[in-house]
């Protein structure tokens, strides 16, 4: 008979493996995170924070599969949803919109 540690080891494995990220990563919201060679700095791939909830209290990314994904290359502990990318999205608002028609 199979012990629940090992099964729960097993269905583990297996949701990493499906779905190419760890849980902690996904937990961040973090895409990809690939370490330059001193460590110090990462090529981070995100989702954007939903428009509408730019100002809220605590926004919200939107799904991976939204295509709507953010390239950053600095910190390794750079917060998604952290106040410098909050910020950097809100000002990066208006320019998106005159580059985007809304419903598309």
């Amino acid at each position: 008979m199979v012990s629940m540690k090992s099964l729960f080891t097993v269905m583990f494995l297996a949701a990493v493996v499906l779905t190419g990220r760890s849980p902690v990563s996904a937990a961040e919201g973090i895409i990809s995170k690939v370490p330059d060679g001193s460590g110090s700095y990462c090529y981070l791939r995100f989702p954007a924070i939903k428009e509408d909830t730019l100002y809220w209290d605590r926004p919200v990314l939107k799904d991976s599969s939204s295509g709507d994904i953010v390239s950053f290359y600095g910190s390794c502990a750079h917060d998604p949803l952290g106040q410098e990318e909050i910020r950097r999205q809100r000002a990066d608002l208006p320019e998106r919109r005159r580059r985007i028609p809304e419903g598309e």
